[in-house]
Protein backbone atom coordinates (compact mmCIF):
# COMPACT_ATOMS: atom_id res chain seq x y z
CA UNK A 1 0.00 0.00 0.00
CA UNK A 2 1.86 3.40 -0.84
CA UNK A 3 2.21 5.98 1.90
CA UNK A 4 3.12 9.13 2.65
CA UNK A 5 6.53 9.11 4.65
CA UNK A 6 7.01 12.57 5.91
CA UNK A 7 3.86 12.36 8.57
CA UNK A 8 4.99 13.96 12.03
CA UNK A 9 6.35 11.47 14.50
CA UNK A 10 4.70 12.94 17.38
CA UNK A 11 1.24 11.28 16.53
CA UNK A 12 1.41 7.91 18.29
CA UNK A 13 -1.30 6.38 16.02
CA UNK A 14 -4.25 4.21 17.36
CA UNK A 15 -4.53 0.62 16.38
CA UNK A 16 -1.08 0.66 14.43
CA UNK A 17 2.50 -0.20 15.35
CA UNK A 18 4.18 2.31 17.00
CA UNK A 19 7.24 1.68 15.15
CA UNK A 20 5.80 2.89 11.71
CA UNK A 21 6.89 5.56 10.09
CA UNK A 22 4.90 6.04 7.06
CA UNK A 23 0.54 6.30 6.45
CA UNK A 24 -1.53 7.31 4.04
CA UNK A 25 -2.59 10.71 4.14
CA UNK A 26 -6.52 11.22 3.52
CA UNK A 27 -6.63 14.95 2.20
CA UNK A 28 -9.94 15.72 0.89
CA UNK A 29 -13.61 13.51 0.83
CA UNK A 30 -16.93 14.22 -1.47
CA UNK A 31 -19.95 12.15 -1.06
CA UNK A 32 -18.34 8.25 -0.99
CA UNK A 33 -14.88 9.41 -2.39
CA UNK A 34 -11.85 10.07 -0.96
CA UNK A 35 -8.61 11.73 -2.00
CA UNK A 36 -4.91 10.87 -0.64
CA UNK A 37 -2.18 13.25 -0.59
CA UNK A 38 -0.87 12.06 -3.75
CA UNK A 39 -4.08 13.09 -5.60
CA UNK A 40 -5.43 9.31 -5.73
CA UNK A 41 -9.01 8.83 -5.84
CA UNK A 42 -10.48 6.54 -3.30
CA UNK A 43 -13.88 4.74 -3.02
CA UNK A 44 -14.78 4.91 0.55
CA UNK A 45 -15.68 1.27 1.29
CA UNK A 46 -16.27 1.81 5.20
CA UNK A 47 -17.60 5.25 5.63
CA UNK A 48 -14.31 5.89 7.86
CA UNK A 49 -14.58 3.44 10.47
CA UNK A 50 -18.17 2.58 10.34
CA UNK A 51 -19.39 5.92 10.63
CA UNK A 52 -19.52 8.25 7.74
CA UNK A 53 -23.91 7.86 6.54
CA UNK A 54 -23.93 10.79 4.74
CA UNK A 55 -21.10 11.03 3.18
CA UNK A 56 -17.94 13.02 3.21
CA UNK A 57 -17.48 17.16 2.65
CA UNK A 58 -21.22 18.64 3.15
CA UNK A 59 -21.57 21.58 3.30
CA UNK A 60 -24.51 22.38 5.10
CA UNK A 61 -22.71 20.44 8.28
CA UNK A 62 -19.76 22.78 7.80
CA UNK A 63 -22.42 25.53 7.83
CA UNK A 64 -24.47 24.45 10.92
CA UNK A 65 -21.55 23.71 12.78
CA UNK A 66 -20.42 26.86 12.17
CA UNK A 67 -23.24 28.45 13.01
CA UNK A 68 -23.42 26.77 16.71
CA UNK A 69 -19.38 28.03 17.22
CA UNK A 70 -20.22 31.49 16.56
CA UNK A 71 -23.43 31.57 19.06
CA UNK A 72 -22.55 29.45 21.60
CA UNK A 73 -19.48 26.98 21.15
CA UNK A 74 -20.31 24.58 24.09
CA UNK A 75 -21.24 25.09 28.10
CA UNK A 76 -22.02 22.66 30.67
CA UNK A 77 -24.43 20.33 31.28
CA UNK A 78 -23.75 19.40 34.72
CA UNK A 79 -26.39 20.79 37.13
CA UNK A 80 -27.57 23.30 36.84
CA UNK A 81 -27.00 24.22 33.11
CA UNK A 82 -28.60 22.84 30.00
CA UNK A 83 -28.32 24.30 26.19
CA UNK A 84 -30.69 24.11 23.49
CA UNK A 85 -28.56 22.10 20.82
CA UNK A 86 -28.66 19.12 23.62
CA UNK A 87 -32.32 19.52 24.63
CA UNK A 88 -33.38 19.12 21.22
CA UNK A 89 -31.30 16.34 19.88
CA UNK A 90 -32.19 14.57 23.25
CA UNK A 91 -35.99 15.11 21.92
CA UNK A 92 -35.63 14.17 18.29
CA UNK A 93 -33.79 11.18 19.53
CA UNK A 94 -36.55 10.44 21.76
CA UNK A 95 -39.31 9.84 18.79
CA UNK A 96 -36.81 7.23 16.80
CA UNK A 97 -35.55 5.20 20.05
CA UNK A 98 -36.05 1.63 20.24
CA UNK A 99 -37.93 1.85 23.01
CA UNK A 100 -41.04 4.39 24.02
CA UNK A 101 -40.37 6.35 27.03
CA UNK A 102 -36.50 6.50 27.02
CA UNK A 103 -34.15 9.31 28.18
CA UNK A 104 -31.29 10.22 26.15
CA UNK A 105 -27.30 10.68 28.22
CA UNK A 106 -25.03 11.68 26.41
CA UNK A 107 -21.08 11.22 25.98
CA UNK A 108 -18.55 11.49 23.42
CA UNK A 109 -17.73 8.26 21.72
CA UNK A 110 -18.91 4.51 21.64
CA UNK A 111 -16.53 3.79 24.44
CA UNK A 112 -18.01 6.25 27.07
CA UNK A 113 -21.22 5.29 25.73
CA UNK A 114 -20.28 1.64 26.36
CA UNK A 115 -18.85 2.34 30.09
CA UNK A 116 -21.89 4.71 30.93
CA UNK A 117 -24.18 2.09 30.21
CA UNK A 118 -22.47 -0.64 32.33
CA UNK A 119 -22.36 1.74 34.78
CA UNK A 120 -25.93 3.25 34.95
CA UNK A 121 -26.94 -0.43 34.27
CA UNK A 122 -25.55 -1.50 38.05
CA UNK A 123 -26.58 1.52 39.20
CA UNK A 124 -30.30 1.26 38.06
CA UNK A 125 -30.61 -2.36 40.58
CA UNK A 126 -28.54 -0.31 43.52
CA UNK A 127 -31.89 1.98 43.48
CA UNK A 128 -34.23 -1.02 42.66
CA UNK A 129 -33.19 -2.34 45.95
CA UNK A 130 -31.17 -4.83 43.55
CA UNK A 131 -27.61 -3.99 44.83
CA UNK A 132 -26.26 -7.24 44.15
CA UNK A 133 -26.75 -7.45 40.98
CA UNK A 134 -22.81 -7.02 39.28
CA UNK A 135 -22.36 -9.43 37.23
CA UNK A 136 -21.92 -8.50 33.06
CA UNK A 137 -22.31 -10.89 30.53
CA UNK A 138 -20.75 -10.23 27.06
CA UNK A 139 -19.82 -12.49 23.65
CA UNK A 140 -17.04 -13.92 22.45
CA UNK A 141 -16.29 -11.34 19.43
CA UNK A 142 -18.00 -8.47 20.93
CA UNK A 143 -15.75 -4.92 20.55
CA UNK A 144 -17.04 -2.67 22.78
CA UNK A 145 -14.87 -0.27 22.22
CA UNK A 146 -11.27 0.43 24.22
CA UNK A 147 -12.11 2.29 27.77
CA UNK A 148 -11.74 -0.01 30.79
CA UNK A 149 -15.40 -0.98 31.19
CA UNK A 150 -15.76 -2.41 27.35
CA UNK A 151 -12.27 -3.47 27.22
CA UNK A 152 -13.45 -5.68 30.13
CA UNK A 153 -16.66 -6.75 27.89
CA UNK A 154 -14.32 -7.12 25.01
CA UNK A 155 -14.64 -10.73 23.28
CA UNK A 156 -11.68 -9.70 20.90
CA UNK A 157 -8.91 -11.54 22.99
CA UNK A 158 -6.04 -9.95 21.17
CA UNK A 159 -7.50 -5.98 22.19
CA UNK A 160 -7.12 -7.50 25.59
CA UNK A 161 -3.37 -8.46 26.40
CA UNK A 162 -1.68 -6.79 28.75
CA UNK A 163 -4.21 -4.25 29.83
CA UNK A 164 -5.44 -5.76 32.64
CA UNK A 165 -6.28 -6.19 35.74
CA UNK A 166 -9.87 -5.51 34.33
CA UNK A 167 -13.38 -4.51 35.39
CA UNK A 168 -14.46 -7.51 37.90
CA UNK A 169 -17.36 -9.03 37.30
CA UNK A 170 -17.01 -8.87 33.61
CA UNK A 171 -17.34 -12.44 31.94
CA UNK A 172 -18.25 -13.50 28.12
CA UNK A 173 -20.07 -16.68 26.23
CA UNK A 174 -19.65 -18.03 23.17
CA UNK A 175 -21.30 -16.06 20.75
CA UNK A 176 -25.17 -16.84 19.02
CA UNK A 177 -24.54 -19.59 22.17
CA UNK A 178 -27.81 -19.47 23.85
CA UNK A 179 -27.21 -22.77 26.06
CA UNK A 180 -24.51 -21.33 27.20
CA UNK A 181 -26.05 -18.04 28.43
CA UNK A 182 -28.93 -20.03 30.11
CA UNK A 183 -26.46 -22.03 31.68
CA UNK A 184 -24.78 -18.85 33.12
CA UNK A 185 -27.74 -17.32 34.25
CA UNK A 186 -29.03 -20.62 36.00
CA UNK A 187 -26.15 -20.54 37.72
CA UNK A 188 -25.85 -16.66 38.75
CA UNK A 189 -28.75 -15.36 37.38
CA UNK A 190 -30.02 -13.49 40.81
CA UNK A 191 -26.38 -11.63 40.12
CA UNK A 192 -26.76 -10.48 36.76
CA UNK A 193 -27.02 -6.31 36.18
CA UNK A 194 -26.85 -7.33 32.69
CA UNK A 195 -26.16 -9.09 29.25
CA UNK A 196 -24.22 -6.78 26.68
CA UNK A 197 -24.69 -7.35 22.78
CA UNK A 198 -23.91 -6.15 19.62
CA UNK A 199 -26.88 -7.31 17.32
CA UNK A 200 -24.86 -7.97 14.54
CA UNK A 201 -20.75 -7.51 15.81
CA UNK A 202 -18.94 -5.35 14.09
CA UNK A 203 -15.49 -5.44 14.40
CA UNK A 204 -15.54 -8.41 15.35
CA UNK A 205 -16.11 -9.57 11.33
CA UNK A 206 -19.78 -8.67 10.65
CA UNK A 207 -21.77 -11.34 12.29
CA UNK A 208 -25.67 -11.01 12.68
CA UNK A 209 -27.42 -12.64 15.35
CA UNK A 210 -28.69 -16.40 14.72
CA UNK A 211 -32.16 -16.38 13.97
CA UNK A 212 -34.03 -16.17 17.20
CA UNK A 213 -30.96 -15.58 19.42
CA UNK A 214 -31.68 -11.96 20.65
CA UNK A 215 -35.31 -12.98 21.53
CA UNK A 216 -33.96 -15.73 23.26
CA UNK A 217 -31.63 -13.21 24.87
CA UNK A 218 -34.62 -10.87 25.92
CA UNK A 219 -36.50 -13.72 27.61
CA UNK A 220 -33.26 -14.92 29.59
CA UNK A 221 -32.85 -11.35 30.27
CA UNK A 222 -36.51 -11.04 31.55
CA UNK A 223 -36.48 -14.71 33.48
CA UNK A 224 -33.46 -13.29 35.68
CA UNK A 225 -34.16 -9.71 36.24
CA UNK A 226 -31.30 -8.83 34.55
CA UNK A 227 -31.12 -5.68 31.90
CA UNK A 228 -30.24 -6.20 27.93
CA UNK A 229 -27.69 -3.60 26.44
CA UNK A 230 -27.76 -3.23 22.87
CA UNK A 231 -24.62 -1.83 21.77
CA UNK A 232 -25.48 -0.47 18.42
CA UNK A 233 -22.71 1.94 18.08
CA UNK A 234 -22.29 0.79 14.50
CA UNK A 235 -25.84 -0.85 13.61
CA UNK A 236 -27.71 2.58 14.31
CA UNK A 237 -28.75 5.26 12.45
CA UNK A 238 -30.19 3.64 9.12
CA UNK A 239 -27.33 1.56 8.79
CA UNK A 240 -29.73 -1.92 8.67
CA UNK A 241 -32.39 -0.13 6.79
CA UNK A 242 -34.10 0.84 10.15
CA UNK A 243 -33.21 3.15 12.52
CA UNK A 244 -31.27 0.86 15.07
CA UNK A 245 -31.11 -3.10 14.80
CA UNK A 246 -33.81 -3.29 17.70
CA UNK A 247 -36.49 -2.32 15.48
CA UNK A 248 -35.19 -4.65 12.59
CA UNK A 249 -34.84 -7.70 14.92
CA UNK A 250 -38.33 -6.39 16.97
CA UNK A 251 -36.57 -6.83 20.38
CA UNK A 252 -37.08 -4.21 22.81
CA UNK A 253 -33.53 -3.50 24.89
CA UNK A 254 -33.01 -1.59 28.39
CA UNK A 255 -30.18 0.43 27.32
CA UNK A 256 -28.88 0.94 23.97
CA UNK A 257 -25.61 3.12 23.41
CA UNK A 258 -24.36 4.65 20.43
CA UNK A 259 -22.22 7.47 18.58
CA UNK A 260 -20.89 7.20 15.20
CA UNK A 261 -23.44 7.97 12.21
CA UNK A 262 -25.28 10.40 14.96
CA UNK A 263 -22.85 12.92 13.24
CA UNK A 264 -21.27 10.84 10.70
CA UNK A 265 -18.23 11.47 12.30
CA UNK A 266 -18.59 15.33 11.84
CA UNK A 267 -17.93 16.13 15.44
CA UNK A 268 -17.60 13.88 18.36
CA UNK A 269 -20.63 12.29 19.75
CA UNK A 270 -21.90 9.09 21.68
CA UNK A 271 -24.95 8.28 23.89
CA UNK A 272 -27.39 5.82 25.65
CA UNK A 273 -31.19 5.49 25.61
CA UNK A 274 -32.25 4.34 28.52
CA UNK A 275 -35.68 2.71 29.22
CA UNK A 276 -38.50 2.61 30.91
CA UNK A 277 -37.37 -0.02 33.82
CA UNK A 278 -34.32 1.39 34.55
CA UNK A 279 -34.88 4.96 34.22
CA UNK A 280 -37.81 4.49 36.90
CA UNK A 281 -35.16 3.49 38.93
CA UNK A 282 -32.93 6.41 38.37
CA UNK A 283 -35.89 8.82 39.23
CA UNK A 284 -37.36 7.25 41.78
CA UNK A 285 -35.44 8.89 44.54
CA UNK A 286 -35.82 12.43 44.23
CA UNK A 287 -32.91 13.42 46.06
CA UNK A 288 -30.45 10.86 44.33
CA UNK A 289 -27.80 12.73 42.61
CA UNK A 290 -26.45 11.20 39.53
CA UNK A 291 -22.62 11.47 39.53
CA UNK A 292 -21.42 10.18 35.98
CA UNK A 293 -20.89 12.25 33.07
CA UNK A 294 -18.13 13.72 31.04
CA UNK A 295 -17.24 17.14 30.14
CA UNK A 296 -18.65 17.43 26.92
CA UNK A 297 -21.94 15.27 27.75
CA UNK A 298 -24.37 17.36 25.38
CA UNK A 299 -21.17 19.88 23.96
CA UNK A 300 -24.03 22.67 21.95
CA UNK A 301 -21.78 22.26 18.73
CA UNK A 302 -22.02 18.61 19.05
CA UNK A 303 -25.38 18.54 19.25
CA UNK A 304 -25.69 21.05 16.61
CA UNK A 305 -24.04 18.88 14.10
CA UNK A 306 -26.23 15.84 15.30
CA UNK A 307 -29.37 17.45 14.60
CA UNK A 308 -28.16 18.49 10.76
CA UNK A 309 -27.31 14.75 10.46
CA UNK A 310 -30.63 13.55 11.52
CA UNK A 311 -32.15 16.25 9.15
CA UNK A 312 -29.87 14.78 6.48
CA UNK A 313 -30.70 11.44 6.82
CA UNK A 314 -34.71 11.73 6.94
CA UNK A 315 -34.50 14.89 3.87
CA UNK A 316 -32.15 12.21 1.81
CA UNK A 317 -34.33 8.98 2.83
CA UNK A 318 -30.97 7.21 3.62
CA UNK A 319 -32.47 4.85 6.16
CA UNK A 320 -34.38 3.48 2.68
CA UNK A 321 -31.21 3.77 1.06
CA UNK A 322 -29.58 1.82 3.10
CA UNK A 323 -31.09 -1.69 2.16
CA UNK A 324 -30.63 -0.80 -1.49
CA UNK A 325 -26.85 -0.54 -1.16
CA UNK A 326 -26.41 -3.91 1.15
CA UNK A 327 -28.73 -5.36 -1.88
CA UNK A 328 -26.47 -4.37 -4.50
CA UNK A 329 -23.14 -5.39 -2.22
CA UNK A 330 -24.49 -8.32 -1.11
CA UNK A 331 -25.58 -9.56 -4.70
CA UNK A 332 -22.42 -8.77 -6.16
CA UNK A 333 -20.23 -10.37 -3.38
CA UNK A 334 -22.70 -13.61 -3.72
CA UNK A 335 -21.87 -13.64 -7.49
CA UNK A 336 -18.15 -13.79 -6.57
CA UNK A 337 -19.09 -16.44 -3.93
CA UNK A 338 -20.88 -18.35 -6.44
CA UNK A 339 -17.82 -18.13 -8.78
CA UNK A 340 -15.05 -19.52 -6.42
CA UNK A 341 -13.86 -15.85 -5.73
CA UNK A 342 -14.35 -16.05 -2.37
CA UNK A 343 -15.29 -18.50 0.07
CA UNK A 344 -18.42 -16.79 1.09
CA UNK A 345 -20.68 -14.00 2.08
CA UNK A 346 -21.84 -12.40 5.51
CA UNK A 347 -23.70 -9.33 6.63
CA UNK A 348 -27.14 -7.19 7.02
CA UNK A 349 -28.49 -4.33 6.16
CA UNK A 350 -25.63 -2.30 4.64
CA UNK A 351 -22.81 -4.38 6.56
CA UNK A 352 -21.27 -7.11 4.64
CA UNK A 353 -17.83 -9.30 4.49
CA UNK A 354 -16.28 -11.16 2.07
CA UNK A 355 -15.12 -14.46 3.87
CA UNK A 356 -11.96 -15.80 2.59
CA UNK A 357 -10.56 -19.58 0.98
CA UNK A 358 -7.57 -20.33 3.02
CA UNK A 359 -5.76 -19.69 -0.08
CA UNK A 360 -6.58 -16.10 0.20
CA UNK A 361 -4.90 -13.58 2.77
CA UNK A 362 -6.78 -10.30 3.34
CA UNK A 363 -4.29 -7.81 3.80
CA UNK A 364 -2.75 -8.49 0.91
CA UNK A 365 -6.31 -8.60 -1.36
CA UNK A 366 -6.93 -5.44 1.00
CA UNK A 367 -3.41 -3.53 -0.33
CA UNK A 368 -4.04 -4.72 -3.81
CA UNK A 369 -7.69 -3.02 -3.87
CA UNK A 370 -6.27 0.16 -2.76
CA UNK A 371 -3.12 -0.18 -4.80
CA UNK A 372 -5.19 -1.44 -8.28
CA UNK A 373 -8.23 -0.50 -7.79
CA UNK A 374 -8.61 2.69 -5.76
CA UNK A 375 -11.01 1.15 -3.05
CA UNK A 376 -10.08 1.27 0.81
CA UNK A 377 -11.81 -1.95 2.76
CA UNK A 378 -11.30 -3.19 6.11
CA UNK A 379 -9.37 -6.66 6.75
CA UNK A 380 -9.85 -8.83 9.58
CA UNK A 381 -7.03 -10.86 10.59
CA UNK A 382 -6.45 -13.34 7.53
CA UNK A 383 -9.70 -14.30 6.14
CA UNK A 384 -12.23 -11.28 6.12
CA UNK A 385 -12.38 -8.21 4.07
CA UNK A 386 -15.17 -5.92 5.69
CA UNK A 387 -17.39 -3.25 4.33
CA UNK A 388 -20.28 -0.74 5.28
CA UNK A 389 -19.88 2.29 2.93
CA UNK A 390 -21.62 5.90 3.26
CA UNK A 391 -24.93 5.14 2.47
CA UNK A 392 -24.73 8.18 -0.36
CA UNK A 393 -22.60 5.75 -2.12
CA UNK A 394 -23.19 4.89 -6.07
CA UNK A 395 -23.99 1.83 -7.32
CA UNK A 396 -21.26 2.42 -9.48
CA UNK A 397 -18.91 2.91 -7.08
CA UNK A 398 -19.98 -0.65 -4.94
CA UNK A 399 -19.62 -2.15 -8.15
CA UNK A 400 -16.19 -0.83 -8.04
CA UNK A 401 -15.50 -2.44 -4.80
CA UNK A 402 -16.93 -5.35 -6.21
CA UNK A 403 -14.27 -5.43 -9.37
CA UNK A 404 -11.56 -4.59 -7.26
CA UNK A 405 -11.81 -7.84 -5.34
CA UNK A 406 -12.41 -10.15 -7.89
CA UNK A 407 -8.79 -8.29 -9.40
CA UNK A 408 -7.50 -9.10 -6.08
CA UNK A 409 -8.69 -12.46 -5.85
CA UNK A 410 -7.19 -13.14 -9.41
CA UNK A 411 -3.62 -11.67 -8.56
CA UNK A 412 -3.17 -13.27 -5.50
Amino acid sequence: MSTVADMPKAFLHPFAKPSRESFVRIVRGEGALLWDANGRELVDGMASLWYCAIGHGRKEMADAIAAQVTTLEAYSCFDPFTTDPAEQLAEELSTIAPMADARVFFTGSGSESIDTAMKLARLAHVLAGEGHRKLIISRVRGYHGTAYGGTSAQGIAPNKEHFGPFVDEVVQVPADDVEALASLMAQRGNEVAAVLVEPVQGAGGIYPAHEGYLESVRRLCDQHGAYLIFDEVISGFGRLGTWFASHHYGVRPDFVTFAKAITSGYQPLGGVFVGPTPRAALEGDPDFFLRTGFTYSGHATVCAAGLKNLEIIRREGLVQRATHVGDRLSTGLQSLADDGVIHHVRGLGAMWAAGLGPDQHAMTMRDHMFEHGGVICRALNADSLLFCPPLVISDEQVDRMVDAIAAAAAAS
